[in-house]
């Protein structure tokens, strides 16, 4: 991802989002001479993500439509909703697609990122139903699945893996 304040960004992505820098550097490009920095939250993966300096200041739109991140577990989204709120991020969407329960915002270059658990149910996409995080876990998951029950195509999601690795052979 092209950036134009590289540092910024980069105590955004570790300090706020937990990921770690993995190596930085700089190469000689057709764009000209760059600085990287390389971060993963997974020790399994050299980089999640790229940062490249050299992203035009006078962009008439952003690029990036968004940038998505599977959390392990709900625990760990409420966590990092709680963070984003702490930090005073501004136009945090929590939500639910049925299929998954997400938190949306946008990093201090107004990229678009996602963060999302997957939910055990499917339903027809595109779904985005405000999700009230002053609920208990228990009452959120429930109001989730009563919810996706009410959409077009609802199914376990197993079901519809099923369909879908018979779709594709």
């Amino acid at each position: 991802m092209f950036v134009t304040n590289i540092a910024r960004m980069e105590d955004f992505y570790t300090r706020v989002l937990g990921f770690t820098v993995t190596d930085r550097g700089e190469l000689e490009t057709q764009r000209g001479r760059l600085n990287f920095v390389f971060l993963s939250r997974d020790p399994r993966e050299h980089h999640q993500i790229v940062m490249a300096s050299g992203r035009p200041q006078d962009l008439p739109f952003n690029s990036i439509n968004q940038i998505s991140f599977r959390m392990a577990e709900f625990a760990g989204l409420r966590e990092m909703h709680g963070r984003l709120v702490e930090e005073k991020v501004k136009e945090i969407h929590p939500v639910s697609h049925g299929n998954a329960l997400s938190v949306y915002f946008h990093d201090p270059e107004g990229n678009r990122v996602e963060l999302f658990v997957d939910t055990p149910w499917y339903c027809h996409q595109p779904v985005r139903m405000p999700l009230d995080m002053k609920l208990s876990d228990a009452q959120l998951w429930a109001w989730a699945e009563a919810e996706v029950r009410k959409q077009p195509d609802f199914k376990p999601v197993e079901e519809w893996r099923a369909q879908l690795a018979r779709k594709i052979g």
